[in-house]
């Protein structure tokens, strides 16, 4: 019996980054509309129960209303607050259910939540936040299709997934948390507004990811040397007054030169120290973790990451298999 997860975090889309910053935004009715596409395209895939998360407005529930569908859609048993943790827990109870695959509708932050629960279950996910690097822009019909494809086990994991990397952040040698994106030293006490827009606070920069057509911290390091999502390595950078400078797009709209001081590439299993106590890292884009003073804090790469869908390798993996011309 083929289970799929959905989790739609509708806190997405909605940060700072609207008022300091031209990022679009994607409101809870909008998402309703996302997971109404994604449901029909994954059910045509033989996927025979659908568990969500549940949350305050309702999205999955709201999506389900609108059409007629032939599975089981339950929610877990989660009782939402609207915090980030809500993602950890139901991804927790999803893979302890079974799940074939785990459709995330949200952004870098949202992804980062999953992962911190689920180390086996592949995720699809598909982005609806701001400054993304880490899901996809995708039609989301074709997003079920291909979540659908993999919970039901109809095309092989090692075609159409990769390992991604992740970058642990340990304090006095204890892994503390994790990114799947990029790290960022940020010169404050306190984590505030969460988002991290002000880049003449920003000192360091670990990025597991790095393209110079993403947007957001990303962007720096890839206008220097890129590095794929299923790259095992990642990206330092020291940012200074002078130094190599680099344009790059760090928001939606925003586009500043930056001065790189120091960069080079981090191996699997390297720690880099962060410079400074205290300070503030900020993970996948928002300041999470306040380090105290005297802390002596590192980063280190590691290979065990999410295990991530790609849309475009599953769906060829599935034409290669007569899935979509075959008479049964």
């Amino acid at each position: 019996m083929a289970i799929l997860g959905i989790i739609a975090n509708p806190a997405s889309g909605k940060d700072i980054r609207r008022l300091v910053a031209h990022g679009s935004v994607f409101d809870n009715q909008e998402k309703v509309r996302i997971v109404r596409r994604i449901l029909l395209g994954l059910t045509e895939m033989g996927v025979d129960r659908i568990c969500y998360m549940p949350d305050c407005y309702g999205i999955v529930d709201r999506a389900v209303a609108e059409i007629e569908i032939d599975v089981d859609v339950f929610p877990v048993d989660l009782f939402p607050t609207g915090e980030q943790e809500d993602s950890t827990k139901a991804a927790r109870i999803m893979q302890r259910e079974g799940a074939g695959c785990i459709v995330v509708l949200g952004g870098d932050g949202t992804n980062r939540a999953v992962a911190k629960a689920n180390g086996t279950v592949p995720i699809l996910p598909v982005s609806t936040g701001t400054n993304n690097v880490f899901p996809f822009m995708v039609e989301e019909t074709i997003a079920g299709m291909a979540a659908g494809l993999v919970a039901g086990d109809r095309v092989p994991l090692e075609e159409c997934t990769f390992r991604s990397t992740k970058i642990e952040v340990l304090v006095n040698g204890k892994e503390v948390d994790l990114a799947l994106v990029d790290v960022v030293v940020y010169d404050d006490v306190f984590t505030g507004a969460k988002a991290i827009w002000d880049m003449g606070r920003v000192s360091q920069i670990f990025l597991n990811r790095a393209s110079a057509d993403s947007i957001g911290l990303s962007s720096i390091g890839g206008q220097i040397h890129c590095i794929g999502p299923e790259e095992p390595k990642a990206l330092y950078l020291e940012l200074g007054k002078t130094g190599q400078p680099v344009l790059a797009a760090v928001a939606p709209g925003i586009i500043e030169r930056l001065f790189v001081s120091h960069q080079r590439v981090i191996e699997t299993g390297e720690e880099v120290e962060v410079a400074s106590s205290p300070c503030v890292l900020g993970l996948d884009g928002e300041r999470d973790l306040e380090v105290e003073p005297e802390s002596r804090t590192t980063m280190r790469v590691v290979e065990d990451g999410p295990r991530v869908v790609d849309v475009g390798w599953t769906m060829r993996a599935a034409v290669k298999r007569g899935v979509f011309t075959s008479s049964g």
